[in-house]
Formats: structure tokens, sequence, C-alpha cells
């Protein structure tokens, strides 16, 4: 691992009471690399305390993780960047042994899988969510993921340089998993332990709130990378509402040659049309859906893994 450049990045929102210790922690499991915090607008001294424990630091003032995410993967250049919180939850020790798994793999992300064996460590409202957004993703886009919701990971640059960010709060590693799982990416999940946070530590995650602009997340990113699909089911919801409307319509008509219930019949039919409308944006979208696709795979294709770094090294 001496021979590729590693990045830890580490965004940060009012973390004094464990910046610290995590900053040290990956220090002392990676010696060799840079390590990063990025500053959110904390009201407290995250700031100061990153960089006396040795860290290269940054601010975001712009609010949320996604925010944040994307300004350091804007700004560090290395070979190889491990992303985790500030809290002292994710455990350093195991960063290493991802790093040698996504290198000597050839892989483009792996992903810390949580393990506690603290009762405080997870809370149930987001174990629970976290269970139901994976089972989502599960279905609609075959994901692999089974913690899609991990905010330990490690990366490759064309990773990093290819993937468009573009959440701004804790919907980021929601977004993460769909860009990997629509360029067909090579990825891994490991189990690492997951820990209680420190005293004076708080969550920044609302399980309502937060769980629901992931759901939307969810829902934006099917629209945009399976138009298709998407609108093709709006299409089909449409099309069986006007026919649900307009068969007693036929019905009587082919009985009597009568119309009944004329603004019926003319609901019925706007409704028919707008679902085949539906269908035609689909079709229109799945178009430009596959142009944009294309030029993220021409971005990703033009960087170099880290695997092909070591090797060009040695």
């Amino acid at each position: 691992m001496n021979d590729i450049s590693i990045a830890v990045i580490i965004p940060c929102y009012n973390e004094t009471a464990a910046i610290g210790r995590v900053v040290s922690d990956f220090r002392q499991a990676l010696p060799h690399a840079d390590i990063y915090v990025y500053d959110n607008n904390s009201t407290d001294d995250t700031l100061e305390t990153a960089r006396k424990a040795g860290a290269k630091v940054g601010a975001v003032k712009y609010q949320g993780k996604g925010n944040v995410v994307r300004q350091m993967f804007c700004d560090i250049d290395a070979d190889v960047y491990i992303m985790a919180d500030g809290d002292g939850t994710y455990d350093a020790t195991s960063a290493p042994r991802l790093v040698e798994a996504l290198v000597d793999g050839g892989l483009d992300m792996v992903v810390g899988i949580r393990e506690d064996d603290e009762e405080k460590a997870y809370r149930s409202g987001h174990r629970w969510g976290n269970r139901v957004f994976n089972g989502v993703l599960r279905t609609v886009f075959k994901s692999p993921f089974t913690d899609m919701l991990s905010g330990y990971r490690v990366f490759s640059r064309r990773f990093v340089k290819s993937f468009p960010a573009l959440s701004s709060g804790f919907e980021v590693e929601t977004e993460l998993s769909i860009h990997a799982i629509e360029m067909k990416m090579p990825v891994l999940e490991i189990t690492t332990p997951y820990y209680s946070r420190p005293e004076g530590s708080h969550s920044k995650l609302n399980t309502y709130r937060d769980g629901f602009r992931i759901l939307w997340t969810i829902f934006r990113l099917v629209k945009e990378t399976l138009p298709l699909r998407f609108f093709s089911g709006v299409a089909a919801l449409l099309i069986l509402g006007s026919l649900l409307l307009g068969a007693p319509l036929v019905t009587e008509w082919l009985r009597t040659g009568l119309v009944p219930r004329f603004p019926t019949a003319i609901l019925a039919s706007g409704i028919m049309v707008l679902g085949w409308l539906s269908f035609a944006c689909g079709i229109i979208l799945e178009s430009v859906s596959q142009g944009r696709l294309e030029q993220k795979r021409m971005v990703y294709s033009s960087i170099l893994g880290p695997l092909w770094n070591r090797s060009k090294t040695n």
C-alpha cells in the first residue's frame, strides 16, 4: 500500500468529542495516508481539534453531508479514497483490510458492513429503515448491497471522478450505491465493527426527515436511470384507470348505440391519451439516459484503477 496514494476523507459537523481520536486512529492504521477533515458549519471546535490532531482541514458552507462529500471528491486527488464519519463509530483498524481488498481485487468500491455488539450503537429505527431501503434497492435495481446506508466506504479514483454527486444530505450513500449499480462496477462488502458514539457526540440523522429524503432520492434516480420502466409503470396505471372508467360506457354503447355519462367518456379518453404520452416520454428519456450513461462510462474508462497504478510503480 506504500505504492499508492491514499486519502482518508472525513466530513464533520459538531464532532469535537470524537474527531481527534478518529484522526489519530486512522493515522495509526494508515501511516502513509493523507487525512482530510472538512467541516460543515460546526458551532464547536471541530475544525481546530482536527487540525491539532494532524488532519488537513477544509470547510464547506452549504449544509449537508452530500455537499461536503461532493466538495471533497472535487478537491482531493488520490488513488484510493476512504470515507468515514467523524463520530468515532467506524473501526479505523479495518481500513487496511478494506484498501487491500479494493486494490488486490481491482474493485471500485468496498463497503464496510456495520456489525455492532452494543445496543446503543445502532438505533432500532435506523436499523429497520436500513432494511427497508435495502429491500427497495434490491427490488428496483437488483442491488447486491446489504448495508447501502453505511458511511464507511473505500473508493477507487475512477469511481470518485465519475460520480455526479447531486445529493445534498445523508442520502448521498444511496446515490453512491446506485451509481455503482448503474455503472456495473466491481464492488464488495466486508463486515467491520460498529461502535456507539463517545459521550458528548450526537447523531445528526433524523429518522423520518432523512428517511423521506432517501426514499425521494431512490424515486428520483429510478426516474433518471430507468425512465422507460418508470414511465411505463405510470402509463400502465393510467391506461388501466381509463379502461375501468370507459369499459361500462363501451358496453352500453354496443348494447344501445348511446353514450351515457358523456363527461366520464371524455375523462376516460383523456386519461388514455396521457397514458400513451407517458409511454412515449419513457422511450425518449431512455435514449437520453443511455447517452448520459455513455458519457459517464467514457469518463470512468479514461481513469486508471489503483491496481494498474500500483503495477506501473512496481
